[in-house]
C-alpha cells in the first residue's frame, strides 16, 4: 500500500510517496514559489538522480498535477499509474479541540479545519487548499487529516488552561494546544523502540529543536504538557519568535515604539528570538559560528537559549515526578553536539549525565548519556511524513 503524504504552506507544497509494505520512501519533492514568477518542483525518486521542474504554477492544484506527473514520469517516475496512490494523507496544523485523532477527510472535517483558520490564519488555509486540489484531482482516493494538535489533546486542564477569565475559554477557545504533535509522538515512540520498553510504561521529555521549538512532557505515552500554546509563539525562544515573555511588555512597547498590532506581532513573530538577541542570524549554525569568534550577543543568544530548554526540562521533570528519557530531535536537536551538551550539562545531581565522547555527532539516532545516568539521554531524527503516513494507512485500514 502506497501513501501519499502532502504538507502544504501557502507558496510551497512538500511531499513524500511512501511504501508502506516496508515504510521505504519511493520518491519525494518540494514545489517552492506556487502562484509566483519562478516556480520550481525539485523531485527525487529513490535510487535515481534528481530533476527540477520549472514552470509557471499558478496554484496548488497545477503544482499537484506536475508533483503526480513526475511520480508517473516514464525516466525519473516512482509509479505507472495513478491507481497505485492507495491514500493520502495531508499535514494540518490546527484542529482545535475537534480532533484528538487523525480523522478521514469528509465535508464535516474540512469545516471543522476551516472553523479553525482564525487560530492558525499561516497555515490552516493552505492545508485546506492543498486538500481541495488533491480531492479534485484524486476523487476516488481516501485522504487522511493529520493534526499537529492532536498529539497534545491529553493534556489536563489543569495544563491547558491560562489564568484568563474562564468565560475566554467558553466563548473563544482560548487555550493551550501545542504543536509539533507528529514529531514529538513519532520520536516518543521510537525512544521506547530504542530501550526495549513500552511506551505506556515510560515517561518522556521530547525536545524538538529547530527554528521553531517546543517541549512535551509525555507521561505513558500520552501528552501532559507542552511549551507552544494559544500559538505556536509561546514557549521556547526560536529562530525568529520571541517565546515567554511578560504579556505587559506588548502593550508597554506598543506605545514606547508606537506599533501597531500587526506591527508588534511582526516583531515578536519574525524579529525575536535568537535572531533579536545575537542581531546575527535566525540560523543556529550561524550563531555558532560567530559565537566561536568571540561574537558577545551570539554567545548570549545560545546561552538564553540553552537556559530555558533547560527549565522546561526541569519543570516537566518535576511535573511527572519520574523520567526515564530525554530525546532531541529536528533541526538543532539532531545536529548539534554543543546544544545538547550546553543544555545537559549541570544536570547530574538530578540523574541526567551525557557523553561528550557518544554525543558528538551528527543526525544519528543514538543514546548519548552514559551507563550510569539514571536518565537516558537520546538523538532521534524526526520522521514526521512516516508518523503522517503511518496515520493515514491506519484510518484507511479502518473504513
Amino acid at each position: 500500500m502506497n501513501v501519499l503524504v502532502i504538507n502544504c504552506g501557502s507558496s510551497s507544497l512538500k511531499y513524500q510517496f511512501i511504501d508502506m509494505t516496508s515504510e521505504e520512501v519511493l520518491a519525494k519533492g518540494l514545489v517552492e514559489r506556487i502562484g509566483i514568477e519562478g516556480s520550481i518542483l525539485k523531485h527525487q525518486t529513490t535510487g535515481k538522480d534528481k530533476v527540477s521542474i520549472e514552470q509557471p504554477m499558478h496554484d496548488h492544484k497545477i503544482a499537484l498535477q506536475l508533483v503526480l506527473e513526475a511520480l508517473m514520469n516514464s525516466e525519473h517516475g516512482a509509479i505507472k499509474d495513478l491507481k497505485e496512490i492507495a491514500a493520502v494523507g495531508h499535514r494540518v496544523v490546527h484542529g482545535g479541540e475537534a480532533f484528538s485523532h487523525s480523522a478521514l477527510i469528509d465535508e464535516h472535517v474540512k469545516k471543522a479545519i476551516e472553523d479553525c483558520i482564525e487560530l492558525a490564519p499561516l497555515h490552516n488555509p493552505p492545508n485546506l487548499i492543498g486538500i481541495n486540489a488533491c480531492q479534485e484531482i484524486l476523487p476516488n482516493v481516501p485522504m487522511v487529516a493529520v493534526f499537529d494538535t492532536a498529539f497534545h489533546q491529553t493534556m489536563p486542564k489543569s495544563s491547558y488552561l491560562y489564568g484568563l477569565p474562564y468565560e475566554y475559554y467558553e466563548k473563544y477557545k482560548v487555550r493551550r494546544y501545542g504543536f509539533h504533535g507528529t514529531s514529538h509522538k513519532y520520536v516518543a515512540q521510537k525512544t521506547a523502540e530504542i530501550l526495549n520498553k513500552n511506551l505506556e510504561d515510560i515517561n518522556i521529555i521530547t525536545c524538538h529543536l529547530g527554528n521553531g521549538a517546543s517541549v512535551t512532557a509525555v507521561e505513558k505515552g500520552h501528552s501532559v504538557d507542552t511549551s507552544m500554546g494559544f500559538t505556536p509563539l509561546e514557549g521556547l525562544i526560536m529562530g525568529t519568535r520571541c517565546g515567554d515573555i511578560d504579556p505587559a511588555m506588548v502593550t508597554f512597547l506598543m506605545e514606547k515604539e508606537n506599533l501597531s498590532t500587526a506591527q508588534i506581532n511582526d516583531v515578536m513573530n519574525k524579529k525575536s528570538g535568537v535572531l533579536g538577541i545575537s542581531k546575527v542570524s535566525s540560523d543556529f549554525r550561524d550563531i555558532e559560528t560567530e559565537a566561536e569568534k568571540g561574537n558577545e550577543n551570539a554567545k548570549i543568544a545560545l546561552e538564553t537559549y540553552y537556559k530555558k530548554v533547560k527549565k522546561y526540562i526541569g519543570a516537566y521533570m518535576a511535573e511527572m515526578g519520574s523520567v526515564d528519557a530525554i530525546v532531541f530531535t529536528a533541526g538543532l536537536g539532531e545536529n548539534s553536539s554543543s546544544a545538547r551538551l550546553a543544555i545537559c550539562g549541570g544536570m547530574e545531581g538530578i540523574g541526567i549525565e551525557i557523553d561528550a565522547k557518544e554525543n558528538d555527532m551528527r543526525g544519528e539516532e543514538k543514546v548519548v548519556s552514559k551507563p550510569s545516568s539514571k536518565i537516558s539521554v537520546l538523538v532521534v531524527p524526526t520522521n514526521e511524513e512516516l508518523m503522517i503516513a503511518r496515520d493515514t494507512l491506519e484510518i484507511v485500514k479502518s473504513i
